[in-house]
């Protein structure tokens, strides 16, 4: 029987790489906003969803284990590749620190409240849970993240439309810390929050040497995927917003614990939480098989030292799996601080602007390798890498000087290996 996984476990990774802790934040903190945060939805969507059509036109053309790296070494060689694959690699697990820390986080109304210890225990737990289900393989992976993404889909659809019987258009306030700003930089700001929302659209592209038909498949479930996203985060916000008062609910620390009661009534906190939950633990199966999977295709193209390509009898990355999620626990430990916690959720909103970083690149790949192409592409192709290029840049040019340069980091942490083993290994 084929170990491969078809259309459907595809979808559910895309979808699940993007719909995690974000859909429960982001409420809160685009509230002061008002009406211009559907706007800042419309944006990141548009954008998210022309960086959609960008990997699924490099998925046909180069259906290859490992994703971003191997469009960029077509269009500039092996050291640009080395960069982007190895910052791709280590923003995929840092960034998945947060997922496992508010995947225990959300279950406190059921488990009650305990000592940063027992948190932690928890949390390696769920993580060594996670890496078992895929060390058994991409299957077993993609089984999970189907079922996983089923679940989401369903509460996230039932709350905020319940909200929208409750609407009132009146709930959107401009907070007057916003109100003096010009309309540019407001819609640049809420953008760049609800940009987050899409981070790993193109994690369905890395495993590509394990997908049923990957020219065809990948690429439908990127751009069906993204859309689906799209229309699902555009449902949540304009429900949740239009049920609470803007002022109210940018001080909330659980918006949809806020809808349910206001909706239902009753102890249905307690299953919004355990929604919560499952949401953060589906995008955290959907980074932990996409980490894997980048640094095995890392070292079949000769990035990373041969034994990541060594595989379990299940055909699953053994020492990618194990390394990606080894270096999430060193991470874990320090998120048991709550001093050190509010230090990693700043180390993980750089990690966005370094996924900013990976996608730029990516798109000015697609489009070099267009006009070096010998068939003549449609129109379309064309406009949504330029859409994509161009929404890359304005969002990296909105952003501050420090955080781009903290973001560099990612980058230049491969440096070392670089110098020291991979250009020896080349020569």
């Amino acid at each position: 029987m084929s170990r491969k996984i078809g259309f459907w476990a595809v979808f559910a990774l895309v979808t699940g790489s993007q719909i995690g802790t974000g859909v429960f934040m982001l409420p809160s903190s685009l509230a002061p906003y008002g009406i211009a945060s559907l706007w800042g939805w419309g944006i990141s969507s548009l954008g998210a969803i022309a960086l959609s059509f960008v990997f699924a036109s490099l998925c046909s053309r180069f259906p290859r284990t490992g994703g971003p790296h191997v469009y960029v070494e077509k269009a500039f060689g092996p050291s640009a590749a080395f960069f982007t694959g190895w910052t791709y690699w280590i923003i995929s697990w840092v960034s998945t620190t947060a997922v496992v820390v508010s995947s225990v986080g959300y279950l406190t109304p059921l488990i009650g409240t305990y000592s940063s210890g027992v948190y932690l225990i928890l949390e390696i737990a769920l993580l060594a849970i996670i890496a078992i289900i895929n060390l058994k393989g991409v299957r077993a992976a993609g089984r999970a993240e189907f079922f996983l993404t089923f679940l989401k889909f369903i509460p996230l659809i039932i709350l905020p439309v319940a909200a929208l019987w409750m609407f009132d258009i009146n709930n959107f306030i401009v907070d007057s810390s916003v109100s003096s700003l010009p309309t540019s930089q407001v819609l640049s700001q809420v953008t760049l929050l609800t940009l987050w929302g899409f981070i790993g659209l193109e994690s369905a592209t890395t495993p590509a040497g394990a997908v049923q038909n990957p020219e065809k498949t990948i690429p439908r479930a990127v751009v069906l995927g993204t859309i689906s996203v799209a229309i699902l985060y555009m449902i949540n916000s304009f429900g949740v917003m239009g049920l609470i008062p803007g002022n109210v609910l940018m001080h909330s620390k659980a918006p949809y614990v806020d809808v349910a009661q206001s909706v239902f009534g009753g102890q249905w906190h307690l299953i919004v939480s355990l929604i919560a939950s499952v949401v953060c633990i589906g995008t955290l199966n959907a980074w932990i098989l996409t980490s894997g999977q980048i640094a095995l295709g890392l070292a079949e193209d000769g990035f990373v030292p041969g034994f990541f390509k060594k595989k379990n009898k299940a055909d699953a990355p053994l020492f990618g799996l194990l390394v990606s999620c080894g270096g999430i626990i060193p991470l874990l430990v320090l998120t048991s601080s709550e001093s050190i916690s509010g230090q990693i959720t700043a180390i993980i909103d750089f990690s966005v602007v370094a996924f900013l970083f990976v996608y730029l690149i990516c798109c000015i790949s697609h489009i070099k390798l267009l006009i070096q192409g010998k068939e003549k592409p449609n129109f379309l192709v064309w406009f949504f890498g330029f859409i994509a290029m161009a929404f890359c840049l304005w969002v990296i040019s909105e952003t501050p000087l420090n955080t781009l340069l903290t973001a560099s980091f990612f980058t230049v942490s491969g440096l070392p290996l670089y110098l020291f083993w991979y250009r020896r290994q080349r020569s």
